[in-house]
């Protein structure tokens, strides 16, 4: 286990700035997930931490040491990738084994240390067998026991699970935070998938255009975005959005008019001025369907989509950029140009300025929602 901090770290390919210079702590044993859409720098940012690319700036400390001009192969990290990479003519046992046969491992350790991993993630059963022979998730269990053999301070995950289809994954990420919790070893993930950075984070980093957007636990970053981009990137569905101007503030308040009709009262000390054009964030479980049409927002239905326990209904909104989607429990049905009245509760009220940035006052209690007269 190990503590990793970043300071000032940037990489450049040329004259592309691929990582803009970024300071980051995560902590010993800590779960850290690197989240963003592709190309934001999260994969990149892994390789220069594990020494497979060269930083351009900045320092690489692990346990205070820095590690920047240290050969990757001794940082005392271990990394998984998206391909399993397993060598095919070789058994379970013996790829498990191959790196610390290549450091000159004693046999008796060697055995002890594999027995001890296939042991943890219960393939045990499988050592002498082929990778041709397993499915795609004991491949890659078989790709992390590789790692854990190796004992590393840090293990580093690239998207691990892109492979797999969807049960497989589910079930694949119950088994990493598993390990985590076994282990207690420190972990780096690097994924696209929101989903993922939720269930299995203790710490989330954010990444856009190779920027660090929001570093903060799962619940933190759901419940208190910092902008709009981190908004709308967590939470599945995601937020949704609703234009309008500052028409009023004062008093610690701040009453917008939503272009869909309606008004937002929130309370806020620091707030846009009066005229200002702002963006009221919502999130799907927030919607509701339903009420006296002077109470709520004119909508139209788009598309429904039934899941069972629960139904997400898409709607077309007068002043929207794109649908709203509400999370409505149990089974509703719903034809495409229906007209309904969208409810917005309070709680699920974030504001966001013109350039983007949350404003909130964390001190005040949850912002108040009316409709139009």
């Amino acid at each position: 286990m190990a503590k990793l901090n970043l300071n000032q770290l940037s990489k450049s390919f040329g004259p592309v700035e691929v990582l803009k210079p970024m300071d980051l702590e995560i902590t010993d044993g800590e779960f850290a997930v690197f989240v963003g859409p592709s190309g934001c720098g999260k994969s990149t940012l892994l390789r220069t931490i594990a020494g497979l690319e060269e930083s351009s700036g900045g320092d690489i400390l692990i346990d205070g040491a820095r590690v920047n001009d240290t050969d990757s192969s001794e940082r005392g990290l271990s990394m998984v990738f998206q391909n399993y990479a397993l060598y095919p003519h070789m058994t379970i046992f013996e790829n498990m084994a191959f790196g610390l046969r290549i450091a000159k491992t004693p046999k008796d350790e060697v055995t002890r240390r594999v027995n001890k991993a296939a042991a943890i993630l219960k393939i045990e059963h499988m050592l002498d067998r082929y990778p041709k022979t397993l499915s795609g998730g004991q491949r890659q269990r078989v790709a992390i026991g590789r790692s854990i053999v190796r004992d590393p301070k840090i293990f580093l995950f690239d998207e691990p699970l892109s492979n797999l289809d969807a049960e497989l994954r589910v079930q694949m990420r119950i088994e990493i935070a598993r390990l985590h919790e076994t282990l207690g070893a420190t972990m780096i993930y690097v994924t696209h998938d929101q989903v993922e950075a939720m269930t299995l984070a203790d710490k989330i980093v954010v990444l856009k255009d190779g920027r660090i957007e929001q570093v903060g636990s799962p619940l933190d970053l759901y419940n208190a975005p910092a902008n709009r981009f981190v908004a709308g990137f967590i939470g599945s569905p995601g937020m949704n959005f609703l234009d309008g101007t500052v028409e009023g503030a004062g008093n610690g308040q701040c009453c917008v008019a939503l272009a869909c009709g309606g008004h937002v009262a929130l309370p806020l000390r620091d707030a846009p001025a009066v005229g200002a054009p702002v963006t009221i964030g919502v999130r799907p479980e927030h919607v509701s369907l339903g009420g006296a049409a002077d109470e709520g927002v004119a909508a139209t239905v788009l598309l429904t989509e039934q899941l069972g326990d629960e139904t997400h209904v898409h709607l077309s909104v007068k002043g929207s950029e794109g649908a709203i989607v509400a999370q409505v429990r149990g089974q509703v049905k719903l034809r495409s140009g229906t007209g309904v009245t969208m409810m917005i509760a309070p709680e699920g009220c974030h504001l966001f300025d013109e350039t983007g940035l949350a404003r909130r006052d964390p001190a005040a209690a949850q912002p108040e929602i009316a409709a139009a007269s």
